[in-house]
Formats: structure tokens, sequence, C-alpha cells
């Protein structure tokens, strides 16, 4: 598994829990990548990397879907809880 090299960016603030908890899933980007699109988002490796480095933007959508497709609730991805 690869080290991040960038710092993480500003952008959103559900990045690093998304990072988290996919690899406590141990699930490969391409993986979740599979998932996400099955669910009718649409993101490619280069914007979910961009997501986890925080240095895009998420949408409500996709922040209910990754909720969903990493079984967390969104306040977890929030850091809320």
């Amino acid at each position: 598994m690869r080290k991040r090299q960038q710092p993480l960016g500003d952008r959103n603030i559900i990045g690093a829990k998304v990072e988290q908890r996919r690899k406590e899933l141990r699930l490969k980007q391409r993986e979740l990548l599979e998932q996400l699109n099955s669910s009718g988002i649409e993101m490619n490796a280069s914007g979910l990397s961009k997501l986890e480095g925080q240095t895009r933007a998420v949408t409500d959508m996709e922040l209910r879907c990754l909720s969903v497709v990493l079984g967390v609730s969104v306040n977890w991805l929030l850091d809320l809880d």
C-alpha cells in the first residue's frame, strides 16, 4: 500500500475518513469506484484520489452514497459523531 505523498487539501472534510474506512474494509480504490459507479455515482480514479486527498469538493449525493457503500453514517464522515 502506497503512502500519501502530498499533504491533505482543504476542499472537503470527509476525504481522510473515506480513505480510512476504505482501508479498514480492505478495498482498493478501483473496488470502491465500482461500487460507487454501480450506485449511480460517476467518478473516475483521479476523482476518488482527489476526494481522498481533500483537493476536490464532494456533492451531497456523493456523500450519501459513500456513507451507504462504506457502511458508515454521514455524521461519521463529517466527523460529527
